[in-house]
């Protein structure tokens, strides 16, 4: 096999928020790649980094009274934790709000003025005049000029699709301050992507470059005509300055993929490789970008034109995936389903999704579902009960009879074939990002291992003197079929992969190390790998779950809470009995260090001792404030067992429609500790 030099990319998250699950199938889907290609023997390079520039990380940062390099620089430090606790084994987690972002989006932006392809021309937008800034379609709401459907964004219509400008609107009304835009002109900048026809239509059909669904889906934009595309917008705005202008800024999505290469550029430098081996246009390296099909036109069509216009290579392939849905709808705050990363990660294993992911994936980009109950019963049915269950009942002869010594050959060299051959088939599947396939193959390897197990009964042959002695081939026979099975497993789950290779007292894993038994060797003692996934958990984790911060509403608007109410679930009286709510005093509360949201509290509700509760309310509350005040607890949760401590019951807590703010319940003076609340 010939060793390839590859640079593998996601798209950057956008730093004015929490990442949840849906961020991570990208995430999850690049890092199995890499894992794979690196335990190839390959050499694979992993970039990533924050979206830092825009209108929206602007604005945030000044309603929370910061600078927005402050504000960038805490989610930054965010983002490296949630990696870390996903296992997202990434090589250089950068900005683009950086020097070398800066320097290589005006190298690329002064090449495309030298080629002829920056123009100018004065635009009408929408301008608000007490925020005094322009609005992006997003911060203008108002009424379908089609449809009559109130409460619409500025460009398209959610209820009859219909696309539109700003200014279209019926009434319309800046997010930002409630009062009516006005029509405002101001010279922009464009590339212009028509000059790139046809290098475009040649490259994005190209067989190997897209999948074929969304190479189809291009010609829609040759069909109606490539148009210029606007990349400048007006201060006051967070981002470059545009070279040459004192108040005309590069749009977010122009140096945002540029935020690729300065990622890299930077790994460069502090680990002294060389950029145009990557970079250059005439480069034999592999590039590819794993995205979202949110963001596939920025990426299939403005980014391969600005590299070419810019003397850079083009990647070699961009792999789109579809959206994440939890329990087959849209992640909704309301049925607990919009989950953060940080929320996930407080109450269940990383492991746990990454397989399930995997499970699920394959190179299409169709939408995959995360169906919390079948998460459940996958993760225990495969990960505990197939896989971990074939070391966990040969590992305990081999430590107790055989003093942790495996046999010196196989009890089945024909089934250790059986599973060694099918390396080429799993490698394509990962290699072709058909993951589903992979873990497919793998869990029938794992039946085919139990069944040997069960057949041979070294449990009974163990109780038989003249059968005894097989019993350390058998189990040694079961460890090296979990050993390849793990081998096959290692890129979805690393730190496992890593307990592994500690059990059996060697070094990392590579691919090539399936292909060979360890025979005549000693193992250390078996520990524990993975615990059981419980209803209870699920539970929990969907009732801390929080939605992320959105755009502010405006001044002016009525807080609405349809959108909840049209999506409730009635339960009957007596599910409502079965909640037990008691008055509670805070008796202490205090953050807890290694978690991004939660906070410990001492719950008072008349028993001899104070409860212990884990509450996501860190964001919203400082913990001295909350001593001694009263407030509404469940009282009959089941307890959880969390990495922090055991939770035993959880606090009542109101929020705004936007998640912008929590509110404590505290009960009328005269409540006392313990009442029930009917």
């Amino acid at each position: 096999m010939k060793p390839r030099s590859i640079l593998v990319t996601t798209a950057l998250p956008y730093a004015n928020g929490d990442l949840h699950l849906g961020h991570m199938v990208e995430q999850i889907q690049a890092d199995i790649w890499v894992r794979f290609l690196k335990m190839q023997g390959h050499t694979c390079y992993f970039v990533s980094g924050d979206d830092a520039h825009g209108t929206a990380i602007m604005l945030l940062a000044e309603k929370r009274g910061i600078t927005p390099e402050a504000l960038i620089d805490g989610f930054h430090q965010q983002r490296l934790t949630e990696f870390a606790g996903f296992q997202i084994g990434v090589d250089h987690y950068h900005t683009t709000h950086s020097r070398e972002n800066q320097l290589l989006a005006n190298l690329i932006y002064e090449r495309l003025v030298a080629k002829g392809d920056i123009t100018t021309r004065s635009v009408k937008q929408a301008f608000d005049p007490v925020k005094k800034l322009f609005l992006a379609d997003r911060f203008i709401k108002g009424t379908c000029p089609q449809c009559k459907a109130l409460d619409q964004y500025g460009d398209n219509c959610e209820q009859c699709s219909a696309t539109y400008s700003a200014l279209e609107l019926i009434a319309p009304v800046s997010v930002l301050s409630g009062v009516s835009p006005i029509e405002k002109e101001s010279l922009h900048y464009f590339f212009e992507l028509a000059h790139y026809k046809t290098f475009l239509q040649e490259w994005t059909q190209t067989p190997g470059h897209l999948q074929r669904a969304i190479a189809n889906k291009l010609q829609e934009w040759f069909n109606v005509g490539l148009k210029a595309w606007d990349i400048s917008r007006d201060a006051p705005y967070f981002g470059f300055l545009i070279p040459g202008t004192t108040d005309k800024y590069f749009y977010v999505w122009l140096d945002a993929p540029i935020g690729y290469m300065a990622a890299f550029k930077h790994l460069c430098a502090q680990q002294h490789l060389n950029f145009d081996a990557y970079w250059h246009k005439d480069a034999t390296t592999e590039l590819y970008h794993f995205i979202g099909k949110d963001i596939v036109n920025f990426h299939t069509l403005f980014w391969p034109a600005m590299l070419t216009g810019a003397d850079f290579r083009t990647p070699t392939a961009i792999f789109t995936h579809g959206y994440l849905t939890v329990n087959h709808a849209k992640m909704s705050k309301s049925r607990g389903t919009f989950i953060t990363a940080n929320t996930y990660l407080n109450y269940c294993q990383p492991e746990y999704l990454r397989y399930y992911f995997a499970a699920k994936l394959n190179a299409s980009v169709e939408d995959i579902d995360l169906n919390l109950e079948d998460f459940r019963v996958r993760v225990n049915a495969d990960l505990i009960g197939k896989v971990i269950n074939i070391a966990s009942r040969a590992a305990s002869f081999i430590h107790k009879q055989f003093a942790n010594r495996l046999s010196e050959q196989l009890d089945d060299v024909g089934l250790f074939h059986t599973f060694t051959s099918a390396s080429h088939d799993i490698a394509h599947a990962y290699e072709t990002r058909d993951y589903s396939k992979a873990m497919r193959l793998i869990m029938e390897l794992a039946d085919s291992a139990n069944h040997y197990v069960d057949a041979q009964k070294p449990w009974a042959l163990m109780k038989d003197p003249v059968h005894c002695h097989r019993v350390q081939g058998i189990c040694t026979q079961a460890l090296n079929l979990f050993r390849v099975l793990m081998i096959y497993l290692a890129p979805v789950l690393p730190e496992i992969a890593k307990k592994v290779t500690a059990f059996f007292n060697v070094q990392a894993f590579t691919w090539q190390d399936s292909q060979v038994p360890l025979l005549n060797h000693t193992i250390n003692s078996y520990q524990p790998l993975l615990q059981r996934l419980e209803e209870a958990t699920i539970t929990l984790m969907q009732n801390d779950a929080i939605i992320p911060v959105e755009p502010v509403k405006p001044a002016a608007a009525t807080i609405n809470a349809t959108d909840d109410l049209a999506t409730m679930e009635f339960i009957s009286i007596d599910d409502f009995m079965k909640v037990d709510l008691r008055i509670a005093k805070i008796v202490s509360a205090e953050e807890v260090p290694d978690a991004a949201k939660l906070i410990k509290l001492q719950l008072d509700i008349g028993e001899e001792r104070p409860r212990q509760v884990f509450a996501g309310i860190k964001a919203h509350f400082n913990p001295l404030d909350l001593i001694g005040k009263y407030t509404v607890m469940v009282a009959n949760l089941a307890p959880r067992k969390m990495r922090f401590g055991l939770s035993e019951g959880m606090v009542i807590i109101a929020s705004k429609p936007d998640g912008a703010q929590l509110y404590l319940i505290e009960p009328q003076v005269g409540a006392e500790v313990g009442m029930k609340v009917k």
